[in-house]
C-alpha cells in the first residue's frame, strides 16, 4: 500500500456510473448529476440516482417513489443543458410593441429600484401579485396573527416589516422521540379512481398514490382530461405519460397536442431543479423540446408562459442605455431609435419555475433586509482581541459591522464560527449556531463548550430545536451563524432569511470546495459572487496527511503526501468484484486491527447507487458479513446501518432498533426516529456505504472511497474533494479508475448551476457591500 493517490495502474471494472442522459426512476431523490447521486455529486449537480446505476431507465413498473428519497438519478442532458440565447430568439421579443411594453414596464422598475435605495428592504418587497399574497399569508401565519386556513377563502393583507421583539425566547423543545413525517392521506374514493384511470390508460396501479398526491384528491378528473399531468408524478417519463395518452384519447392527441408541449416544459423544468438549476436558458429548453418531436418549440414555450406553467425572465436589462429617455410621454418610435444605437449588454431570456422565482426573489430581498437594518457601530473589540486566532478575530470584527457576513475555510476553519458565537453569547446576544446535520451539530457543540449553541438547520426551522420564536413569529436570535451553507438549497434559505427579524445578524459559514445543496440553488456560491457583503476568508489550514491532501485536490491537485501513521492509504484495484471484497475486507478488518477503529465507526463512500459496485451492492455486501439476517422488517434487522431521508436532500444517518405496528424504530445519532410503514420503503436505505453527497456535511473517524472501474465518469474536483474530506484519521482509497482520478482532480470542476440569486443580489440596493 502507498500513500499516493492516483499512481496506481488498474482495468475498468463492471460498476457503470450514472451520466448526464441516464434517466431518473425515482422520487424525491436527493443526490446529482455525474455520479448517479440523488441529489448530489458529479457535477454537483442536485439530481435524484436511479434504481439500476448508469444505464437503467426508470419504468413505469419501477416507481420506489422518493426511495432514492436516498437515490435518484440526474436529468437528461438535454433537459438541462446550458445554451446562449438572446432576445431575437424569444418569442416575446420578436413584436416591435411587446418590446415597447417591455421598456415600459423596465423602466418603472427602474424608477422603483432607484427610490428604494434610501430606505431599508423589508423582506418580500420585490414580490407582486399571487407570490407577494402567498409571501404575506406565510408571514400571517407564522405570527399566530392567522390560522392557516383562514387564506383559503381570501389573500392575506399585507403586513409591515417585522422589527425586533425584546420578548423573552421561548424554552426549546427536546422531544423524546421524533415520527418521521407520514405522506398525506388519499381518500379512498380519489384513490380508487386514479386507479381505475390508470388501468384504462395502461399504466399500473401503484402510481395512484403518488399521483394523488402531486395532483391532489382532483388526480382522476385531471389525468382523464389532460393525460400528459402525469408527468408531474416522480419516475414518469415523457414516453411513458405519451403512451398513457394515446390510450386515453386515442386519434385525439398527437406531439404538437397543446396539453403536451406545456407538460413538457414543467417536466424539464422540474428535471433541471434535481440538478440543481433553478432556472434554464431558454435555448436548452426549446433544444429539450426539439428533440421529443415538438415541432414549434418557440411556440410551446410561449404557451406555457401563458398558461403559468413557466415564468420567463430577462437577465442584462437592469438598466436602461444611454440614449432612451425615461419620460413614458416620448413616442415609442422615438424611443426605439434613440436607443437603437446604444451599447446594450446581452439579453439573456430565462424560463423557472415560480417556486423557485419565489424563493430566489424573497432570499434576495431578505438578505439585503439584514444588510440594511443592521447595527453598524458595535464594538466587540474587546471580544476580538480575546479571539483563539487571527482568522476568528477578523471574523468577530467583521459581524460586528455587518448585518450578513460570508465565512469560507475548511475543516479545522469550523473553529472560527464557533469562537464567533461564544463571544456574542459572552456579549449577552442570543447567538446560535445551525448545522446540516445532526454529526456537524455534534461537532459544533464541543467547539463551544454549550450543548445550546447547536443545532440542525432542519431542527431551528421545524421548532424541534433552538430558542423558539418571538411574540411577532421571528427567530429570537441576534446572531445566526450557518455553517455547512453550502448544503443550504434556495428555498430553505428563503425560509430561514424570512425567519430572522429585523437588526439580527446572518453568516454563512462553509467550504466553497464541497457538492452543493442536494436541492436547486447555489446559495453559498452565489452570495460570495455577488460580493453583497464582507467575506471572511479563514487561514487555518486542515492539518495531518488528510488536510493535506484535501488542501491540494481543492486547488487542483492530487499530491504524495507523507503518512507514517498510514493516515493515508491506496489498495489498487483491477475490477468492481474485487472493489467490493476489498472494501468488505477493509471494514471489517484492517481498519479495525490497524486503528482500533469498529466497523461501526468507518464510512463506506462510493460514486453511485447502481452497478457492480455502488452503494447498494456495497450495502448488501457489508450486511452479509457485519449483521447477517433475513430481513424480517420490512428488509431491515436490529442492528443495520441505515440512512434515513425525511425530505429530499436530508439524510440521516441511524441505526435500526425494532419496529412494530407504529413502524420502524431508529436511532439517529441518538435520536429515536420512528418511520411509518408506508414510508419505510421510500424513505429508508442501508446506510453502511453512502455517496458523497448524502454524506457531505458529516464526518467519521475513518473513512473508505471506492472508485471502481467505470466509475471515472461520475468523479469531479467537487466530489473527489467531498468523499476524500469525510475520514478524521483515516482515509482508505480502493482505487481502479487509473488515471481518471488525477484527470478529474485537475480538469473536472464544478457542474455549473443556472440561477438568478446573483443577479438579483447585485441588483438590490445594499450599500454596505464589500468592495
Amino acid at each position: 500500500m502507498t500513500a499516493l493517490p492516483g499512481e496506481t495502474p488498474g482495468t475498468g471494472g463492471t460498476d457503470t456510473p450514472q451520466d448526464d442522459v441516464s434517466p431518473p426512476d425515482e422520487a424525491g431523490a436527493q443526490e446529482p448529476a455525474a455520479d448517479a447521486d440523488p441529489a448530489s455529486e458529479g457535477g454537483e449537480a442536485a439530481g435524484s440516482p436511479s434504481e439500476g446505476g448508469g444505464t437503467e431507465a426508470a419504468g413505469l413498473e419501477s416507481t420506489e417513489a422518493g426511495a432514492g428519497a436516498a437515490e435518484a438519478s440526474p436529468a437528461d442532458s438535454a433537459s438541462t443543458g446550458a445554451g446562449t440565447a438572446d432576445a431575437s430568439t424569444a418569442p416575446e421579443l420578436s413584436e416591435a410593441q411587446a418590446e415597447l411594453v417591455a421598456q415600459r414596464e423596465l423602466r418603472e422598475r427602474i424608477e422603483q429600484r432607484k427610490a428604494a435605495k434610501a430606505a431599508p428592504v423589508a423582506a418580500g418587497a420585490g414580490l407582486s401579485g399571487t407570490a407577494a399574497d402567498l409571501l404575506a399569508a406565510v408571514r400571517a401565519v407564522e405570527s399566530g396573527e392567522k390560522a392557516g386556513s383562514a387564506f383559503f377563502g381570501s389573500p392575506a393583507p399585507a403586513q409591515a416589516p417585522r422589527r425586533p421583539a425584546p420578548a423573552a425566547a421561548q424554552p426549546p423543545r427536546t422531544p423524546a422521540s421524533q415520527a418521521a413525517p407520514a405522506p398525506q392521506a388519499a381518500s379512498p374514493e380519489a384513490l380508487d379512481a386514479v386507479r381505475a384511470v390508470l388501468v384504462e390508460g395502461g399504466a399500473p396501479e401503484a402510481l395512484a398514490r403518488p399521483a394523488v398526491g402531486a395532483l391532489g384528491e382532483q388526480a382522476a378528473e385531471l389525468l382523464r382530461t389532460d393525460p400528459w399531468q402525469l408527468l408531474a408524478v416522480p419516475g414518469v417519463r415523457p414516453e411513458q405519460a405519451d403512451g398513457f395518452a394515446r390510450a386515453l384519447l386515442g386519434a385525439d392527441c398527437g406531439p404538437d397536442d397543446g396539453r403536451r408541449t406545456t407538460a413538457l416544459v414543467g417536466w424539464v423544468l422540474e428535471r433541471a431543479a434535481l440538478q440543481g438549476h433553478t432556472a434554464l436558458d431558454a435555448q436548452a429548453v426549446r433544444a429539450a423540446l426539439a428533440e421529443r418531436a415538438v415541432s414549434d418549440p418557440d411556440a410551446a414555450v410561449r404557451e406555457a408562459v401563458e398558461e403559468g406553467v413557466a415564468l420567463l425572465f430577462r437577465e442584462g436589462e437592469d438598466e436602461e442605455p444611454d440614449g432612451v429617455e425615461a419620460d413614458a410621454g416620448e413616442t415609442d418610435e422615438d424611443s426605439l431609435a434613440e436607443g437603437a444605437d446604444a451599447p446594450r449588454e446581452p439579453v439573456r431570456i430565462l424560463l423557472g419555475l415560480d417556486r423557485y422565482a419565489l424563493a430566489e426573489e424573497s432570499l434576495a430581498d431578505g438578505l439585503a433586509r439584514l444588510v440594511n437594518t443592521c447595527e453598524k457601530a458595535a464594538d466587540w473589540a474587546e471580544a476580538a482581541a480575546a479571539a483563539p486566532s487571527p482568522s476568528a478575530a477578523e471574523l468577530i470584527r467583521t459581524t460586528a459591522a455587518a448585518g450578513l457576513v460570508a465565512h469560507s475555510g475548511g475543516e479545522a476553519a469550523r473553529a472560527e464560527p464557533a469562537a464567533l458565537i461564544a463571544a456574542a453569547r459572552g456579549l449577552g446576544l442570543r447567538a446560535i449556531g445551525a448545522t446540516h446535520s445532526e454529526d456537524g451539530r455534534r461537532r459544533l457543540a464541543a467547539a463551544t463548550g454549550d450543548p445550546d449553541t447547536a443545532v440542525t438547520l432542519a431542527g431551528l426551522l421545524s421548532g424541534a430545536q433552538g430558542p423558539g420564536r418571538d411574540e411577532e413569529g421571528a427567530l429570537a436570535l441576534d446572531l445566526l451563524v450557518v455553517l455547512d451553507a453550502p448544503q443550504l438549497d434556495v428555498e430553505s434559505a428563503a425560509v430561514l432569511v424570512e425567519a430572522l427579524a429585523d437588526g439580527a445578524r446572518l453568516v454563512l459559514s462553509g467550504d466553497p470546495g464541497v457538492l452543493g445543496s442536494a436541492g436547486a440553488g447555489r446559495v453559498f456560491a452565489d452570495v460570495l459572487a455577488a460580493r453583497t457583503c464582507p467575506q471572511v476568508v479563514s487561514r487555518t489550514p486542515d492539518p495531518g496527511p488528510i488536510g493535506e491532501l484535501v488542501s491540494g485536490i481543492g486547488i487542483g491537485e492530487l499530491n504524495q503526501v507523507d503518512a507514517p501513521g498510514k493516515e493515508v492509504v491506496i489498495v489498487p484495484v483491477r475490477d468492481a468484484g474485487e472493489a467490493v471484497h476489498r472494501t468488505v475486507q477493509l471494514v471489517a478488518d484492517s481498519v479495525p486491527r490497524a486503528f482500533s477503529i469498529p466497523a461501526d465507526e468507518t464510512q463506506v463512500i462510493t460514486v453511485g447507487h447502481g452497478g457492480a459496485a455502488g452503494t447498494r451492492v456495497l450495502n448488501e455486501a457489508l450486511k452479509q458479513r457485519l449483521n447477517p439476517g433475513p430481513g424480517r422488517f420490512g428488509g431491515f434487522d436490529p442492528g443495520d446501518r441505515v440512512v434515513h431521508v425525511p425530505a429530499p436532500g436530508r439524510a440521516v444517518p441511524g441505526v435500526v432498533r425494532s419496529a412494530d405496528a407504529e413502524g420502524l424504530h431508529l436511532d439517529c445519532g441518538g435520536v429515536p426516529v420512528v418511520v411509518p410503514q408506508e414510508g419505510v420503503e421510500s424513505s429508508v436505505r442501508h446506510g453502511w456505504a453512502l455517496s458523497a453527497h448524502q454524506a457531505a456535511g458529516m464526518r467519521w473517524p475513518a473513512a473508505v472511497v471506492v472508485l471502481p472501474g467505470d466509475a471515472a465518469q461520475g468523479l469531479s474536483r467537487p466530489w473527489v474533494y467531498t468523499a476524500f474530506g469525510r475520514g478524521e484519521r483515516h482515509l482508505s482509497v480502493v482505487h481502479g479508475v487509473d488515471q481518471a482520478l488525477p484527470h478529474a482532480v485537475a480538469q473536472v470542476p464544478a457542474q455549473e448551476r443556472t440561477t438568478r440569486l446573483r443577479s438579483l443580489l447585485e441588483a438590490l440596493p445594499t450599500p454596505d457591500a464589500a468592495s
